[in-house]
This record gives structure tokens, C-alpha cells and sequence, in this order.
């Protein structure tokens, strides 16, 4: 065991910053996405990601003398660990074929509520409480008013189907982040997230290998600045950093940032390819923000 009791505590100042630095580079993920696409099948681009993960994540344990070797009794929790995070980036990308960014974003922005209710029942001293469920509903409300205007055309039933599937896709994303936060209590988080990368990888490849195969890699500075940044940014990085937080930290206290990483999208669109910012962004911004404070109140 790393802890010898169970840690779940409220985040302090200083992390909430961090968390706030955290998800304003995740919010940089869809465009690195929509560009890394421009030159990389999603499955190809999937797979190159999880390596660049798997080296500097690695590389990071083996530099710091960690041991990153993997111990008969945690096989089974890092196999359903990384079952849930390649059902997760399978059904996410599907789903994003059969409806329209927006309401994916919209959809998947679901996940912190999946978080609190799995965590209520897997998670001790992380109930559900009144004021957390407002909490969770304003900030979701937020990212629904943010995004508002990107709603043009076609009715829910019109997508329904990749609806279905991006919800699908945020429920084994909360399932997976709230059996982290249990399971890395007992294993280094260096060592969960790089058997995750590990066994994800080969899948990926295979995969790619039956549905990708008639399709080539454009590599251009573009596409492959786009995978720099969801190797080396999102999955090296802040991964592992949301990885090491929520060992100690509460969970539903820590998801409920995440309700920022879309409004953080919209504001790089808006800084690197120069998108409008909207009044709706703005009230967006505030109705997250008014949520993520009534989760993290201290009563």
C-alpha cells in the first residue's frame, strides 16, 4: 500500500490553481484533435499517441528511480483500467461521426456527473450532496450556454444515435477516473498510467491495422504539431498530473473542472485561428465558474 488509510480530501487553494492550468491545456486538445486528423487516421493517430505517452511518462518513473514493473495482483485492475480507456477513445470517436461537435461536446461533457454518482457508491466520503448536484447542473448548464450558438440545425432526434454513443463514451470515462482514484491508492500512479498506455497500444495498432489499412499518414507540421500535443501535453503531462492530484484529493471536487475545458477550447479557437468570442461564452464562463465553486464551498 502507498497510503495507509484511504485519502479523499478537499483540494486546497493552490491546487485548484493547478487544476486551473490543467484544464486550460486540456481545453487545447480538440484543436490539436482536428488538426492531428488533417494528417492521421484516428486510430493511427491514437496509437502514436499512446507512445509518445508511454516514453515520456515512463521515461519520467524510470528518471526518478520509480519502479515501473507490473505486480501479478495489479493485473487485473490495470487491465480493466485500460479496457475502460480504450472503450472510452473507441466510442468517442464513433460517436463523433453521428452527431455534430457541438452536441458531442455538449454529451461528453456529461462525465463529471458520471464521476459523482459512480464515486457516491465506490468512493468513501465522497457522497452526493445537495448543493454538489447544484454545483455539477450549473457548471453543466454553463457548457451548454457556451456552445449554444454551434446548435444550428437538425433536432436531438436527428442525432440520436451518436448522442447515445458520446454518453456512452463519458460513462466509462467516469467509471474509469473514479476506479483510478480507488485503485491508486495501492499502485504508483507512474506505474498505473504507464501499464494503461502499455496495454492500450497494441490495441490501438491492431485495430488500425484492420480499419486503417488502405489509409496513409500525411505527416506535415501541422498534423504533427497537433500530435506533439496530445502526446507530450495532454497524455504525458496532464494525465499524469490529474493522476497524481486525484490520488488525494476528492474526485468530485477535482471533475467538476473539467465542465472548463470546453470554454477553454473556444478560447484558443479564438486565439490560434481567430473564432469569435460571443456573449454566450462569456455567461458560459460565469455559470461554470458559480458551479465549480458551490462544489468546492466549504461548509
Amino acid at each position: 500500500m502507498i497510503e495507509k488509510e484511504f485519502r479523499n480530501e478537499v483540494p486546497p487553494g493552490k491546487v485548484i490553481v493547478f487544476m486551473l492550468l490543467i484544464v486550460s491545456l486540456l481545453g487545447g486538445m480538440p484543436l490539436s484533435v482536428s488538426i492531428g486528423l488533417k494528417g492521421f487516421p484516428p486510430l493511427k493517430m491514437a496509437y502514436l499517441r499512446s507512445i509518445l505517452g508511454l516514453v515520456i511518462v515512463g521515461g519520467a518513473g524510470l528518471y526518478y528511480g520509480m519502479s515501473l514493473q507490473m505486480r501479478l495482483n495489479e493485473l487485473p485492475r490495470l487491465s480493466l483500467i485500460a479496457a475502460l480507456h480504450a472503450l472510452h477513445i473507441i466510442t468517442i470517436n464513433i460517436g463523433g461521426l453521428y452527431t455534430t461537435a457541438a452536441r458531442s461536446t455538449i454529451f461528453y461533457s456529461l462525465y463529471p456527473l458520471f464521476v459523482v454518482l459512480f464515486g457516491h457508491f465506490f468512493i468513501p466520503n465522497d457522497k452526493l450532496s445537495i448543493t454538489k448536484t447544484l454545483g455539477l447542473l450549473t457548471a453543466f448548464g454553463g457548457v451548454c450556454i457556451a456552445i449554444m450558438p454551434d446548435l444550428q440545425g437538425g433536432g436531438i432526434t436527428d442525432y440520436l444515435i451518436g448522442n447515445v454513443i458520446v454518453i456512452l463514451s463519458a460513462g466509462f470515462l467516469g467509471l474509469r477516473i473514479v476506479l483510478t482514484k480507488v485503485f491508486v491508492q495501492e499502485i504508483y500512479p507512474h506505474r498505473l498510467l504507464v501499464w494503461l498506455l502499455a496495454l492500450n497500444t497494441p490495441c490501438f495498432y491492431f485495430l488500425s491495422l484492420i480499419f486503417e489499412r488502405d489509409t496513409s499518414i500525411q505527416w506535415t507540421i501541422a498534423s504533427s504539431a497537433g500530435l506533439l500535443y496530445q502526446g507530450c501535453i495532454v497524455t504525458g503531462f496532464c494525465f499524469l498530473a490529474l493522476t497524481w492530484v486525484l490520488r488525494k484529493y476528492k474526485a468530485s471536487n477535482l471533475v467538476v473542472f473539467s465542465f472548463l475545458i470546453p470554454i477553454s477550447g473556444v478560447l484558443f479557437s479564438h486565439i490560434l485561428v481567430g473564432d469569435e468570442l460571443t456573449l454566450s461564452l462569456l455567461m458560459g464562463t460565469g455559470l461554470a465558474a458559480t458551479g465549480i465553486y458551490l462544489v468546492n464551498r466549504k461548509r
